[in-house]
């Protein structure tokens, strides 16, 4: 298949353009490189540097590339930041996708597969989470990818465009060649190794009294190849609709910090804050529709080799990719 990659220059994108390029799709990257590096494009894919705020530049880009998918990454993540400024994030996470989607329809594009997120749930009340589960998301962030969902199931209904949301929980690790390097940093595996490799002081632990067995948040993580793996059943799937991306297991803070303490053989200082408001004692996947209905599986679900990829990948790019 021909497969369009907007945000393909991300952490999760360029992982994704790897592996499809590796089982034998052809790719092209649309990325804006605003959060994305150019380093971090598999050099077999083709790259269109562009920004989904240009209708005209996108709908270009897809008419020239005629692909039989798209795969949507290029979304703002942070959430912090989204509640500071929900313009922006309601404006490049929905309001700009619209091009993306009018140029696949414009085009005749099969599918799309687009990056979700448990954010979607926010607190939720059943724990492992299922996709019938409440959405009520207590971030823009949240609330922005919930919106582009909707778009999507309403684009299926009067466009015939075919989609499926994939609702990751916490995507982690590295491949060979491809790793996280967001900046800033603001996920606990990445900031646990910048520790290790003495780039940061300490890692905070925010709040140790949650009400689970060490006190600290518990968090479901899955390995970025197993997330580029569902992003490639979904696309070659004839299944739409929304599925949950976890390990269906979870993890403590204080775990995490365990794992890379003996993975790196590196002294890990901590530094404990306040709990962040809006904190989940703990947010775990019930995947158990992906795993049925795409015939996915983690195959790389221990913490230990999620941790081990991602400290071999920092190892060898100490400095992330080049600007």
């Amino acid at each position: 298949m021909k497969i369009f990659i907007a945000g393909g220059a991300g952490y999760i994108g360029s992982c994704c353009t790897e592996y499809l390029l590796n089982h034998g799709h052809e790719v092209t990257v649309f990325d804006s490189l605003v959060k994305g590096y150019r380093d971090a494009v598999d050099p077999r894919a083709t790259f269109v540097h562009g920004d989904l705020c240009d209708r005209e530049l996108v709908a270009q880009a897809v008419t020239r590339e005629k692909p039989d998918g798209i795969m949507h990454f290029a979304a703002f993540i942070e959430v912090g930041e989204s509640m500071k400024d929900p313009s922006k994030y309601f404006r490049n996470n929905v309001a700009y996708g619209i091009n993306l989607l009018d140029a696949a329809v414009e085009n005749h594009v099969k599918k799309i597969v687009f990056s979700s997120t448990a954010a979607t749930y926010g607190m939720p009340e059943i724990i492992p989470i299922p996709e019938h589960a409440e959405t009520k998301p207590i971030n823009v962030y949240g609330e922005s990818k919930l919106m582009f969902e909707r778009l999507l199931h309403w684009y299926q209904v009067v466009r015939g465009l075919d989609y499926v949301a994939l609702r990751y929980f916490n995507a982690a690790g590295a491949t060979t060649r491809f790793g996280e390097n967001h900046k800033p940093e603001s996920h606990l595996i990445p900031i646990v190794l910048q520790v290790a490799m003495g780039q940061r002081d300490s890692v905070v632990i925010y709040g140790d009294d949650y009400d689970t067995p060490d006190g600290t948040c518990i968090r479901d993580y899955i390995h970025i190849k197993d997330l580029a793996e569902a992003h490639r059943l979904a696309m070659e799937s004839e299944q739409s609709g929304v599925f949950n991306l976890g390990s269906g297991t979870g993890y403590s803070v204080k775990e995490i910090i365990d794992v890379a303490r003996d993975v790196t053989r590196q002294t890990i200082k901590v530094e404990h804050g306040p709990p962040r408001p809006g904190d989940a004692p703990r947010l775990i996947s019930d995947s158990t529709l992906a795993r049925q209905t795409l015939k996915w599986g983690p195959q790389h679900d221990t913490i230990r080799d999620i941790v081990e990829s991602a400290w071999r990948w920092r190892q060898k790019y100490p400095n992330g990719y080049a600007q």
